[in-house]
């Protein structure tokens, strides 16, 4: 009995037809049938019916069939195990991010992983967390740092950071209460990531809370980067919001106060894969360089979205 008998197999359980399953393998269709007919020599039973129009099980095909996808998952998980032995010597570790993660992280994390592992790659991609979440769905990237709520059952989701989320303006030329969104709304706005409108997780969030108050929010501006809206408010042109590690940087501009949103609002930071997938080692390590690096903001992740209770909606990102 050879894996690759057992791989054959599962094809043809899985498509009922030697033919469909022989182009799943990329053979020709009489060697897969052909192989097929000699494990069930080996083991002595048939393990199909052969149907005029398709392939039905036997009572020892069935019983085989779970037993052959253990076999050749312990097979997968063993080369996965040896590999992370083995060791990080080549290829690329990859990660999608949203934008705002340069501030926190990733020129940090990218000058740590190159100094340990010299001779490997680094990809680090992505604007905004709705399109990291498009490749990783799309198998372009093998994980990626988000902002939640998304919307995707297929991945993974592991919260790492909360980050509270303020509204700024120009210093002396409103409230400093906190603001609700009804005030909000009435407010002259400044949005960024204006390509990404309402996929961006932030703008979904504020967009809810408006919706669920009855009231309009729109933007008086719209432009691509934080630093942008930053420089416009700076410049009286209307209000912002930032996060509150970022409205706290030596470089924001001492120009424009922060005041929190009433109820809070803030951001929870989480990496995500597809469900069950098993990262590359040098992914899997700059995966780990950047927790670690997240874990020095001390700002644990929080669940829910400042007021609403847990739920799939698993996360924020810019």
């Amino acid at each position: 009995m050879t894996l690759q008998q057992l791989q054959y197999f599962l094809a043809a359980c899985e498509h009922r037809t030697f033919s469909s399953a022989a182009d799943a393998c990329y053979i020709a269709q009489p060697s897969l049938a052909a192989q097929v007919r000699r494990l069930e020599e080996e083991l002595g039973a048939k393990l199909f019916i052969r149907g005029p129009r398709r392939l039905s099980l036997t009572e020892a095909g069935k019983a085989l069939e779970p037993r052959a996808r253990e076999i050749l998952a312990g097979v997968k998980s063993a080369v996965a195990e040896v590999s992370s032995v083995r060791g990080i010597e080549s290829g690329t570790a990859s990660l999608g991010t949203f934008s705002l993660a340069y501030r926190y992280l990733v020129q940090e994390v990218v000058t740590g992983f190159v100094a340990q592992y010299p001779d490997v790659g680094v990809r680090v991609i992505g604007q905004n967390s709705a399109e990291v979440v498009e490749m990783i769905r799309s198998g372009e990237l093998e994980a990626g740092l988000i902002t939640l709520p998304i919307d995707d059952e297929a991945l993974e989701v592991r919260p790492v950071m909360t980050d509270d989320l303020l509204y700024v303006e120009l210093e002396g030329s409103g409230s400093s209460e906190p603001m609700s969104v009804e005030r909000l709304a009435t407010q002259r706005l400044i949005f960024y990531d204006a390509h990404f409108g309402s996929r961006d997780p932030t703008r979904r969030q504020l967009a809810e809370r408006a919706r669920d108050a009855g009231v309009p929010l729109e933007g008086a501006i719209e432009v691509e980067t934080l630093d942008a809206a930053i420089s416009l408010a700076a410049q009286g042109l209307g209000g912002t919001y930032v996060l509150e590690t970022i409205a706290q940087s030596n470089s924001f501009p001492q120009v424009l106060s922060a005041v929190p949103f009433d109820p809070p609002l803030f951001e929870t930071f989480a990496f995500v894969q597809q469900r069950g997938a098993q990262l590359s080692p040098a992914t899997r390590e700059l995966v780990r360089l950047a927790e670690i690096e997240l874990a020095n903001y001390n700002k644990p992740p929080r669940s829910g979205n400042g007021e609403d209770p847990p739920s799939h909606r698993e996360g924020k990102s810019d």
